[in-house]
């Protein structure tokens, strides 16, 4: 039986990998989970006895077949529950994460499947994150973040890269949401703010704003 502190760490180590870390170090780990070092060795050890991860001392860790099953599982039932959360609880989506961290931990692939059917398989979750199928598959969209759009151009949001509710709610305020096309105007050389035509208003975000907007082309 795997803990819920197990399923914890194997995510954490598929997203930081999924950030183009090869071999994920134990300190990138203890950063994530805000913890020790040392419990992260620790915790490392025993993933890799139950051949969820190799773990190679002071190099850093990997997960196996086994252990990447779990982590898009964990995936997959977390961002269901979030489009639940907002489409039949009327939660905002900027309140649905850390009620979301819990529920993940489900056991139930009956629950988790027919949830699925219940929401009529979404691809995606509030925040635009891709929501895997019962196979672990991923349906992918080209996007790119706002602090790379090209000024000229017009594009659509799709995502977000900070899920933070102090962020969800900067965007909610400035009616940025999922779905909203805007028109890149300008890109300020001195610090990299960006003007855009959002609503039919100009309005201009810092960088820190943009470069975590997730948008397509139109």
């Amino acid at each position: 039986m795997i803990t819920q502190t197990e399923e914890n760490y194997i995510k954490a180590i598929y997203h930081l990998g999924q950030q183009g870390m090869e071999t994920v170090s134990t300190n990138a780990i203890a950063d994530s989970l805000n913890t020790k070092a040392s419990s992260v060795t620790d915790m490392l050890k025993k993933l890799a006895e139950k051949n969820y991860a190799d773990y190679i001392k002071y190099q850093g860790v990997i997960l196996t077949k086994k252990g990447k099953k779990i982590a898009v599982g964990i995936i997959r039932k977390h961002r269901l529950w979030e489009v639940f959360l907002v489409e039949k609880l009327n939660f905002t989506w900027d309140e649905v994460h850390e009620v979301a961290e819990d529920l993940e931990h489900i056991q139930s692939e009956k629950l988790t499947d027919e949830l699925d059917a219940f929401l009529e398989h979404p691809t995606h979750d509030p925040h635009g994150d891709p929501i895997p199928d019962k196979n672990g598959n991923f349906k992918q969209i080209e996007k790119i973040l706002l602090s790379k759009a090209l000024v000229g151009s017009k594009y659509q949001c799709v995502g977000v890269k900070d899920t933070s509710s102090t962020f969800l709610k900067y965007l909610d305020a400035n009616e940025i949401a999922l779905g909203t096309e805007l028109k890149v105007l300008h890109k300020e050389p001195f610090d990299q703010s960006i003007k855009i035509k959002l609503n039919g208003l100009d309005t201009t975000v810092s960088q820190n704003v943009a470069k975590n907007i997730f948008l397509k082309t139109l």
